[in-house]
């Protein structure tokens, strides 16, 4: 579990294929504060196990099913990612609840600039829609952002200038691909409401119940 906020910027020292998946190396520093094997670490918001480390330098692995979904199929040698390190109860939850399990990639079809303020706009898969409201949250390629907007199949993000230099989003462009995960909580409030027949849990007894 992970917070949505990012730790750090690292960078990509080695990318290959390995028996249907990558194996991936990256320079870190922050990340690495007192890593073990078996650590999980998000790189782009993908939840990634340690598989070995040592000074600057970690390797994980991806297996195809999170290949598919993310864009870390498209990284090569010297492209910078989003790090964070998991969640531990000491650990101040500024952002939100991040499972590190990316839904679908989005394309980032519009960069404008408002004020102080950078808004890109994201076009995605339209079934994941549903999970996006207005003022909700989203985590795009590991960042927990709030959503400006939503309509269809696009949604809006802004961000600060702090966010800008501290996140890869504030480099990216249009047509560039960033990793989705919408927001944990909607999709079990989805599945236990299509399941209100077996359980008798009914939209009206959540709302009379204050939920």
């Amino acid at each position: 579990m992970f917070t949505g906020l990012i730790e750090e910027i690292g960078k990509i020292a080695n990318i290959k294929n390995k028996n249907q998946g990558l194996e991936i190396e990256i320079e870190a520093e922050k990340v690495l504060e007192n890593v073990n094997i078996g650590d999980s670490i998000a790189v782009n918001g993908v939840c990634l196990t340690v598989t070995g480390y040592k000074k600057n330098l970690f390797t994980a692995d991806a297996m195809y099913e999170t290949i598919n979904r993310s864009n870390l199929k498209r990284l090569r040698s010297g492209d910078k990612v989003n790090l964070e390190k998991s969640l531990t109860l000491s650990k101040p939850l500024g952002g939100h609840l991040v499972t590190g399990d990316v839904e679908c990639e989005g394309e980032i079809i519009s960069v404008e600039t408002n004020g102080i303020a950078r808004h890109y706009k994201i076009k995605m898969d339209k079934k994941y829609m549903k999970y996006v409201v207005e003022k909700g949250r989203i985590t795009l390629d590991g960042a927990s952002l709030t959503v400006i907007d939503a309509e269809n199949d696009t949604f809006s993000v802004s961000l600060i200038p702090h966010t800008i230099k501290n996140i890869i989003l504030g480099s990216k462009k249009n047509g560039d691909l960033v990793n989705i995960e919408t927001d944990l909580f909607a999709k079990y409030v989805e599945k236990i409401l299509n399941s209100e027949k077996e359980t008798g849990l009914t939209q009206e007894f959540l709302s009379k119940n204050g939920f």
